[in-house]
C-alpha cells in the first residue's frame, strides 16, 4: 500500500529528513514523521500511515523548490529496492513498439503471400505460361523500384561493380527456384506445391554438411525425419499427382538454398536495407529469366494463348495477371524488410506459419480435394519445419 505525505511551504520537507527517521527505525525504532510546530498548521497536513514507512521518490508539485513536495513511500513489509522508473519506461515502450512492428511486418507478410498464390493459380490456370508469368513478376517488382527511386520515395542505393558481380549468382539461384515455382503450380494444386517446399530445411542441411562442411547437433538431422516422411506421404497421397510439379518444387528448395547460401555471403560488409538488396535482386533476375523466357515460350505462344484465356475470362484476366506480379514483389519486399528486424530463427518460424496459412486458404478457395492421410502428411511436414527452426537455434 503506498502512502503520501503533503506539507504546506511553510514546513519545507527534505529527503534528508526522511532518511534520518530511515537510520533510526533500521536501529530498531519507529518511524518518526517530523512534528509541526502549531496545532493550526496541522490542519494543512496530511499524513497517512497504518505501517512503517520507507521513502522511495520526493518531488516537487511545481519548478520552485518553496512549494509543496510531495513524498512517496512504501510500506516496510512490501520493501523494495528504489529504482529509477523513466528509463525502464521509455525502453518499454520502444521494445513494446518494436513488437508492434514485427507484428504488421508479419501479419503482411502472409497477407500478401496468400493473395499472391491465389491470383497466381487463378492466371496460370487459365494461362499456363510460367516462363512468362514469373518474367512479369520480377518486370513488375523492378518497375515499381525504379519509379520508387526516380522520385526519390526510396533512397537509391549505392552499389559498385563489385556489388553486382556478389549478387550475380544469388540472382541466378533467385531466378531457378522462382521459375521452378511457377512451374510446379502450374501442374499441381497451390497446397501440393507448399507441402513439398515445406521440405527446404532438409536440403539446407544436406548441401551445407557435404558441399560446405558444416554439421549440425543431432537434434537437427532428427528434426528432418518428420519433413521428409511428411513430404513423401503427401506425395503418394495426392490425387492430383504430377511429376513436372513435384520435381519443379524440389527444385525450387534447392535453388532457394542455394540463393540464401550465396546471399549471406554477399550480405558481409553489406549497407544495403532489406527493400534495396530484395530491388537489386529482381533487375538482375529479370535480365537473366527474359532471354530464357523467349526462348522457351516465345511471343508467338504468348499472344494465341492470350487471345484464348481472353476469350474464355474476359478482361479479368489481364487485372489477375497484374495482382499476381505486384503481389509477388510486395510479399518478398516486406519479408526482406523483415530480416532488418528480426533473427533468423524468428524469420523461420514465421515462413514455416506462413506456409500453413498458404495451404489452408488454397485449400479452402480452390476447394482442393485433400485426403486425411494426405492432410497428416501435410502436418506432419511442417512440423518437422518447426522443429527444424528449433533445432537448429
Amino acid at each position: 500500500m503506498l502512502s503520501s505525505l503533503q506539507q504546506p511551504t511553510k514546513f519545507p520537507v527534505h529527503g534528508s529528513d526522511f532518511l534520518l527517521q530511515r537510520r533510526r527505525f533500521a536501529a530498531g525504532r519507529s518511524l518518526v514523521l517530523p512534528s509541526f510546530a502549531a496545532a493550526e498548521d496541522r490542519r494543512h497536513s496530511i499524513v497517512c500511515v497504518s505501517k512503517p514507512l520507507f521513502v522511495s521518490k520526493a518531488g516537487s508539485f511545481s519548478g520552485t523548490e518553496r512549494d509543496v513536495i510531495k513524498c512517496k513511500a512504501y510500506e516496510a513489509d512490501r520493501s523494495e529496492p528504489i529504482r529509477e522508473s523513466v528509463g525502464t519506461t521509455a525502453a518499454e515502450r520502444s521494445e513494446e513498439a518494436r513488437k508492434i512492428k514485427i507484428g504488421i511486418y508479419f501479419a503482411t507478410w502472409w497477407g500478401l503471400n496468400v493473395v499472391f498464390n491465389i491470383y497466381n493459380k487463378k492466371v496460370l490456370n487459365a494461362y499456363p505460361f510460367p516462363w512468362l508469368t514469373s518474367t512479369l513478376s520480377l518486370a513488375a517488382g523492378s518497375l515499381i523500384m525504379l519509379i520508387s527511386w526516380a522520385l526519390r520515395i526510396v533512397e537509391a542505393p549505392k552499389t559498385d561493380l563489385d556489388f553486382w558481380k556478389t549478387l550475380f549468382p544469388v540472382a541466378i539461384a533467385h531466378t531457378i527456384g522462382h521459375v521452378a515455382a511457377t512451374v510446379s503450380m502450374s501442374k499441381v494444386a497451390v497446397s501440393f506445391t507448399h507441402i513439398i517446399k515445406s521440405g527446404e530445411p532438409a536440403f539446407s542441411v544436406l548441401v551445407s554438411r557435404f558441399l560446405l562442411g558444416d554439421t549440425f547437433p543431432p537434434t537437427v538431422y532428427w528434426s528432418l525425419v518428420p519433413i521428409i516422411g511428411g513430404c513423401g506421404l503427401a506425395a503418394l497421397t495426392e490425387l492430383n499427382f504430377n511429376m513436372i510439379g513435384f520435381m519443379g518444387a524440389m527444385i525450387s528448395n534447392l535453388a532457394f538454398v542455394f540463393r540464401n547460401i550465396f546471399s549471406k555471403k554477399g550480405m558481409k560488409g553489406n549497407s544495403l536495407s532489406g527493400m534495396n538488396y530484395y530491388a537489386c535482386l529482381s533487375i538482375m533476375s529479370l535480365l537473366i529469366v527474359t532471354p530464357f523466357a523467349i526462348a522457351v515460350e516465345g511471343p508467338q505462344m504468348w499472344t494465341t494463348g492470350f487471345k484464348e484465356a481472353l476469350a474464355q475470362i474476359g478482361p479479368q484476366l489481364g487485372w489477375w495477371m497484374a495482382a499476381q506480379s505486384v503481389f509477388y514483389h510486395l510479399y518478398n519486399q516486406v519479408s526482406y524488410m523483415s530480416l532488418d528486424e528480426i533473427s533468423p530463427l524468428t524469420f523461420s518460424i514465421g515462413n514455416t506459419m506462413k506456409r500453413i496459412s498458404v495451404i489452408v486458404s488454397s485449400i479452402i478457395i480452390f476447394q482442393t480435394p485433400v485426403q486425411p492421410v494426405n492432410a497428416l502428411g501435410a502436418a506432419i511436414a511442417v512440423l518437422g519445419t518447426f522443429l527444424y527452426s528449433q533445432a537448429k537455434q
